[in-house]
């Protein structure tokens, strides 16, 4: 792999036995030829021109290895020489002094911290313009927790790291994203905030589709057709050319200046593009401080085109100089990614290619395709007769469907349409008159009402225009008109006054981003309030990023409004999800709202789309599309008030008063509820319940009969139409972020090799391994994927299986 820059190491052995250079980013006014002379002496490991040569492998494994042994050597440290670290990057504490970190004395200076040395409190500063002790540096620091503390010296680690690489890279372009890095951490360090990147970058991902979506229906679109091992091999050629990618270090924009099949626009879009990789893909890759993405999932096929000449062929030439290393199975990925690059290459070049449209999806998702391209166990006639079930299933028939389920089923039926026996329509009708009339009448309720919902005022300031509700945002492609865009500086001051925790700059950019809409109050042609939000359609949710109304029109209900408004707008474009980051003040807001901590949506859905902040909760509100949100508040008071007078009414027919029950008394420790006095007269109707014959527990006490049981229903199992997702371990290359949310896996691979070792001697492990299987799949997923139906079906055969052999007892 060739190219672009190296994040380079400070020169030290991984001992610890360094010299100094710490000190060269702290100091790197006073001692700037020292710190040349430290950069020059870390040249060891990289090549003088701040780029990688074609390698080996390990260079990338081995410096990030240095690094974390770096940061682990300096987090076990001492706390006093922890403190030390921190206060040469921590502003001194002092009334008026500017001093914005501690220098060593003039005797000590080539003495390092992060080996013996160890300042006392009260050496001082050596900066002339301050003086101070040591502990003025490190007052505010004492109290924090020794994670906050790890993070902030992991910091100030990659920020050396990032000096040191500044040093020595010769490319202009590459020195100033390095040097805008630095003083990224080196503010996030002073004000002991997480770094979070912002500006005209943009904000991953840059692109839809991205690679890796592109590349593996390609694999789906062009290889569909071959047998399960070719698929196999094709999807695997796929991965590798996505993982080099994902490693491949990017030439500058000044070295493919010559290069004369780029015109200015796409050198431009080029820069902007290695800005954004070096930013958010090469540095975070070294400088784990800050957040890093996947090369292939947060670029598309712009990108690829450019560099796609160069790239493809340091891979050939890479799968050649390295065929012999490969294992013999696995040398057909060498030999197939000639053709699959050059299939990746005409894909690029035409512009009517399917791969590239953003709407493109392989039927049913491919990789849940090649799943069941691989289980193809069911003969078919099975699957006739499985199409002709769910075609009788419709119909709600029962044919087909074993007699002492079909019994089950009828006289279930029977109890419930028994006990769901509707209330007369006149005597709804009755009631509902008797409200209205009520309310009509009674002229006290209507001056000073009871419990009324807080938009009530709000919907009929709405109804007389006192106040509206209008939905604004900037645009580049058509002309926006005064009106807008006085709305949107009005919103932009609310809440800018409303929110003083958050950057004007970024409350400005974000209510006139193109992509960002918002919800505007308006009342005598001013914005009192508003949402400001950005809907991923694709997604199929929104984010609500501000959220705010005018101090002096607070608790009137015009915040419930306004988030009603949001949710039938929602609705009205197809929208059901919505998603925010809420600051502990306002959680309990959203709560109100319907918004909940424990969010439905699968964390792929939203992950790299949605901005995340700093001490916020992720909030989630699902919308339910029947239900029109700013008029449901009154329907649900209507209703109760119905249930109320119907209450009443019935209570009014019950004219006997019976004495209470004096049986408990006595000693009775409980009474069927049918014996309850006047419980028949008023309507109720004992609940008719169909007997279950339960079976007795058949578990054998002989190990080598449990296994052939636990056997038999594995392999039932297994053989069923559903079984297929679950079949072997999900490998992280097919899912990566799987072992970040599922800490105990489990497959029905591993279950066999598991009963084949003996591990099963009780049915309550084979159950419990089981029922991993199903939990771990409705964890990840979310309801309406395939994955979650197929966890559904399969454990419902595997508890009639269990049945059957009389091992379930739930």
């Amino acid at each position: 792999m060739s190219g672009g820059p190296a994040i380079t190491l400070k020169s030290q052995p991984i001992d610890g036995n360094n010299s100094n250079s710490g000190n060269a980013a702290a100091q790197q006014q006073q001692s700037g030829n020292n710190a040349a002379a430290a950069a020059s002496s870390s040249s060891s490991s990289q090549a003088s021109s701040g780029t990688v040569p074609p390698a080996q492998e390990g260079t990338r494994q081995s410096s990030l290895q240095r690094i974390q042994q770096r940061k682990q050597k300096v987090f076990n440290l001492p706390e006093a020489q922890k403190l030390a670290k921190l206060s040469m990057y921590s502003a001194c504490q002092f009334e008026g002094c500017r001093c914005t970190g501690w220098k060593t004395p003039q005797e000590n200076r080539h003495r390092d911290v992060e080996s013996s040395y160890c300042p006392e409190p009260s050496e001082e500063c050596r900066n002339a313009s301050c003086r101070h002790p040591l502990r003025s540096h490190i007052s505010h620091l004492t109290e924090i927790s020794r994670t906050s503390m790890d993070d902030l010296l992991g910091a100030i680690i990659d920020m050396e790291n990032l000096f040191m690489s500044m040093q020595r890279v010769e490319d202009e372009d590459t020195k100033k994203v390095y040097l805008y890095l630095f003083r990224l951490l080196r503010q996030c360090v002073l004000t002991r905030q997480q770094a979070v990147i912002r500006g005209p970058l943009g904000d991953p991902p840059f692109e839809s589709p991205c690679i890796t979506k592109a590349v593996l229906s390609l694999v789906f679109y062009k290889y569909n057709h071959l047998n399960p091992t070719e698929l196999q091999t094709m999807t695997e050629v796929a991965k590798t050319f996505l993982n080099f990618l994902n490693h491949y270090n990017f030439e500058s924009p000044s070295a493919r200046r010559g290069d004369a099949t780029l015109t200015h626009d796409d050198a431009s879009t080029y820069k902007i593009n290695y800005t954004r990789w070096l930013v958010f893909c090469h540095v975070p890759a070294f400088c784990n401080s800050l957040r890093q993405f996947e090369t292939s999932l947060v670029f598309g096929r712009t990108l690829l085109r450019t560099v796609f000449q160069n790239m493809s062929q340091q891979l050939k030439k890479k799968c050649i100089s390295e065929r012999d290393r490969f294992p013999e199975d696995k040398r057909s990925i060498i030999t197939q990614m000639p053709k699959f690059l050059e299939a990746l290459r005409a894909e690029l070049l035409k512009d009517d290619s399917p791969i590239w449209d953003s709407t493109y999806r392989p039927p049913n998702s491919f990789v849940m395709q090649q799943r069941k391209r691989h289980q193809e166990v069911a003969p078919p006639a099975t699957i006739s007769a499985a199409g002709a079930a769910a075609t009788s299933s419709s119909k709600r028939s029962t044919v087909g469907e074993p007699a002492h389920k079909r019994v089950k089923k009828e006289v279930a039926e029977r109890v419930v349409s028994e006990n769901l026996d509707d209330l007369p329509t006149d005597v709804v009708m009755r009631a509902m008159k008797s409200v209205s009339e009520s309310k009509t009448t009674n002229k006290s309720e209507i001056l000073f009402p009871v419990n009324v919902s807080r938009d009530e005022n709000v919907k009929a300031e709405e109804q007389k225009r006192a106040i509206e509700f209008h939905v604004v945002g900037n645009s580049l492609t058509k002309s926006v008109d005064k009106q807008t865009i006085l709305w949107l500086l009005g919103l932009q001051l609310v809440f800018a006054y409303q929110l003083p925790e958050m950057p004007r700059e970024y409350i400005s950019q974000l209510v006139f981003d193109t992509k960002h809409k918002t919800l505007a109050l308006i009342k005598e042609n001013q914005p009192i309030g508003g949402i400001c939000f950005r809907p991923f359609p694709t997604q199929g949710f929104t984010e609500i990023v501000f959220c705010a109304v005018t101090m002096a029109e607070q608790v009137k209900g015009y915040g419930t409004h306004l988030m009603n408004h949001l949710k039938d707008y929602s609705i009205q474009r197809g929208i059901k999800h919505l998603l925010t980051f809420a600051d502990c003040d306002a959680i309990g807001y959203f709560k109100k709202q319907g918004f909940s901590k424990d969010i439905k949506l699968a964390r792929p859905v939203y992950a790299g789309y949605i901005k995340e902040y700093d001490s916020a909760t992720l909030m989630h509100c699902e919308l339910h599309p029947s239900i029109v949100n700013t008029q449901f508040i009154a329907v649900i008071r209507n209703q109760s008030e119905i249930l109320k007078e119907l209450i009443a009414q019935r209570h009014n027919e019950v004219q006997k008063v019976r004495t209470g029950l004096t049986c408990f008394k006595e000693g009775l420790p409980s009474i069927p509820v049918e014996s309850i006095p006047g419980l028949r007269e008023i309507g109720w109707k004992p609940q008719m319940r169909p007997v279950r014959a339960s079976r007795p527990l058949e578990e054998s006490t002989d190990p080598e009969k449990l296994a052939t049981q636990f056997a038999s229903v594995l392999q039932s199992v297994r053989q069923h139409t559903t079984a297929w997702p679950f079949l072997r371990p999900v490998t992280a290359a097919e899912v990566p972020d799987y072992y970040d949310h599922i800490k105990y896996p489990m497959d029905l691979k591993t279950m066999g090799e598991r009963l084949k070792k003996g591990y099963y001697q009780t049915r309550r492990l084979f159950m419990a391994d089981m029922a991993r299987i199903f939990s771990n799949c409705r964890f990840y997923n979310s309801p309406d994927t395939e994955y979650y139906r197929c966890a559904n079906s399969l454990e419902r055969y595997f508890q009639t299986k269990m049945r059957e052999l009389g091992l379930w007892d739930k």
